[in-house]
């Protein structure tokens, strides 16, 4: 079974945000594999010991994320390929998912895995966006996933409940958080990660028309959300809680 992994690096959800000339600064910052990729990865993994094959991770991203393709390669996926996103004018969502199709159309491929979304942007779009394009099922947030032969079957988060889908191969699914445990890199895995292949390409390397990448979505601003203020406790009888309450909504905060 060949098995697609595409995911990217996003700060460390540890990290402090700070923001500089209406950017988001990554000086000093510890960068990681998104999380819910990491989920992709460790499924991919299962996957590939339990029906044979081989696991490729994908990102489009810049020489940075490298450090993520080893960490993916130690937990034991088999090589990797980076696409220098330093070329692309300020790519979005529409640009990544049509980059990784250009990537992808070149591949063989039985099932394509990544995370429901990356943790710096949110948007949950590229693993949808991608699916359409390569012309495939696509479905998202699966917390289960079961293949036996060409049958795909599996357990989907919808806001608290449980939603079973059955397809078929070839599919991109995304991974929502219980999907699996990821397992750590171990110091052999670390060791063999440092030999396993790696490519690298650019723009110019992949059949997709420049006009394509051009982002169709544009930041107007960036900032830190307003610092919290300090509750108050209302006091005396419910009644008086109730009318002091309805007074604060009306004058304070202004919801009423």
């Amino acid at each position: 079974m060949n098995i697609l992994v595409c995911l990217k690096q996003t700060f460390d959800t540890e990290e402090r945000i700070v923001i500089e000339d209406g950017q988001i600064s990554e000086e000093g910052v510890e960068f990681v594999i998104n999380p819910y990729d990491e989920y992709a990865v460790e499924e991919a993994i299962r996957l590939r010991d339990e029906h044979g094959g081989e696991v490729t991770v994908i990102t489009v991203g810049p020489e940075r994320a490298e450090q993520a393709m080893r960490t993916a390669m130690a937990m034991g996926a088999d090589k990797g390929i980076i696409v220098d996103d330093e070329e692309l004018d300020s790519p979005d969502e529409n640009a990544i998912a049509k980059v990784l199709a250009a990537v992808v159309n070149d591949l063989e491929y039985d099932i394509i895995l990544g995370g429901y979304m990356a943790v710096d942007d949110g948007s949950a779009q590229v693993g949808p966006r991608l699916a359409e394009l390569l012309d495939i099922p696509h479905i998202s947030t699966v917390t289960k996933l079961t293949i036996d032969g060409e049958t795909v079957e599996v357990e989907k988060d919808v806001e608290g409940d449980v939603e079973y889908i059955q397809a078929k191969l070839p599919i991109l699914v995304t991974a929502q958080q219980g999907l699996n445990e990821p397992r750590y890199p171990s110091l052999p895995g670390i060791m063999k990660a440092k030999k396993k292949p790696l490519e690298r390409l650019d723009a110019d390397d992949l059949d997709v028309d420049e006009d394509e990448l051009v982002a169709r979505t544009e930041t107007l601003d960036v900032f830190l959300p307003p610092e919290k203020q300090a509750g108050k406790i209302l006091e005396g009888e419910p009644a008086e809680q109730a009318k002091e309450l309805v007074q604060l909504l009306r004058t304070e905060a202004k919801v009423i």
